[in-house]
């Protein structure tokens, strides 16, 4: 894994003529690999590009182990219990945001603070 000289970015292994080549996908430096760098080819690819944030909830943790609050109103069925946990999805100076659970129906809604 090398990273840009220039901008300090992940760069990304590319085959260019049977040359392998790392080029920098935010200010596009490339330079060409040699020598014992060249061990390259071995290397799993990896894509990743960001687009959206999005914020993957674990199916497996079972709901009912989460706390529960009486302070909230399920917009979609009026109910006035949810179970509720933090996640935060924004940097690390923003508060997190807070998501709910309603216990009749199940709808989920998020608040930020």
């Amino acid at each position: 894994m090398r990273f840009c000289p220039k901008c300090g970015s992940l760069m990304v292994a590319r085959r260019v003529g049977g040359k392998t080549i790392l080029k920098c996908m935010r200010c596009g430096y490339e330079m060409e690999v040699t020598g014992a760098q060249s061990t390259l080819r071995t290397a799993k690819k990896i894509r990743h590009s960001v687009k959206e944030k999005t914020v993957v909830i674990d199916n497996n943790i079972k709901v009912e182990t989460l706390p529960k609050t009486r302070d909230v109103i399920c917009p979609k069925c009026g109910h006035d219990e949810a179970y509720y946990w933090f996640v935060q999805t924004r940097a690390g100076d923003e508060p997190p945001t807070r998501f709910y659970k309603c216990t009749r129906c199940g709808h989920v809604w998020r608040e930020y603070e």
